[in-house]
């Protein structure tokens, strides 16, 4: 009868320790997860929205739906897009996916 409480106490330590090291392969799959996917998809969110913020009137923009364009007007949300000449489209300002080098659309 002593022997049995003997042999629990000593299991309870050993699941203790199981515990730490069942735990140990998911934190580090976090944090391979945060620096391939989590962090690297934060810069890019930052990036673009540093672009967002710095469009000016007369840049020349790509829209996500691949129409090239110069800026003519600016809203606080919108942007009016020449895209020909006297044809202007009116976007909303997160559609715009990409600022393009001065001349390109010459340059086509």
């Amino acid at each position: 009868m002593l022997i049995s409480p003997a042999f629990a106490q000593a299991a309870t330590g050993a699941a203790q320790e199981n515990t730490l090291l069942t735990f140990l392969p998911m934190v580090a799959i976090f944090v391979v997860f945060y620096f391939l996917l989590i962090r690297p998809q934060q810069k890019k969110q930052k990036e673009a929205r540093a672009m967002l913020e710095s469009l000016e009137k007369g840049n020349e923009v790509v829209t996500a739906g691949g129409i090239l364009g110069r800026i003519v007007k600016l809203d606080e949300q919108y942007v009016t897009v020449e895209v020909a000449q006297n044809v202007q489209m009116i976007v909303q300002r997160g559609s715009i996916s990409q600022l393009l080098p001065k001349g390109t659309i010459k340059g086509l």
